[in-house]
């Protein structure tokens, strides 16, 4: 069993009921998301607002994720340069980035928690600080139905 596989079945125990499942759909991606908006507003930017501490984060995790798989860190490649485009398209429409990613993270980790209380199982985080990348990692590795 690869490491991958191990880490989404663990993950994947706390995640078993609808509704959580539901949330986690919503929910992840959104706050994954909100992370990128709040290092995009850093005011780092470079080469034409493409090198910013948002970028740079994203390196580094997707750095991880390829550790774990090829196949998920394309994938995750994909999503994390959509939060990217997303975050420059907000700022180019003077949109309060800040606020917005304050307001979707707080809500987007409200229904996590309301999805683990109807799961009956604490987040996977709380034990171990890496499923707060294994959550996206999980779902991508569902779309793509890879390892």
């Amino acid at each position: 069993m690869t490491k991958l596989t191990s880490l989404l079945n663990e993950y994947g125990e706390s995640h078993q009921h609808p509704t959580n499942k539901l949330v986690h759909w919503i929910c992840v991606p959104l706050i994954f998301w909100s992370i990128v908006g709040l290092l995009y507003a850093v005011p780092f930017h470079v080469f034409n607002d493409w090198i910013n501490v948002a970028s740079i984060a994203l390196l580094a995790v997707l750095v991880y994720y390829l550790r774990l798989s090829v196949k998920l860190a394309i994938g995750m490649l994909l999503f994390a340069t959509i939060c990217i485009l997303s975050c420059r398209l907000l700022a180019t429409m003077e949109l309060p980035i800040v606020a917005i990613s304050l307001v979707v993270f707080a809500g987007a980790w409200i229904g996590q928690f309301w999805g683990h209380k109807i799961e009956g199982k604490k987040p996977s985080f709380l034990k171990d600080i890496q499923f707060l990348l294994i959550g996206p990692a999980w779902l991508m590795s569902q779309i793509i139905k890879g390892e």
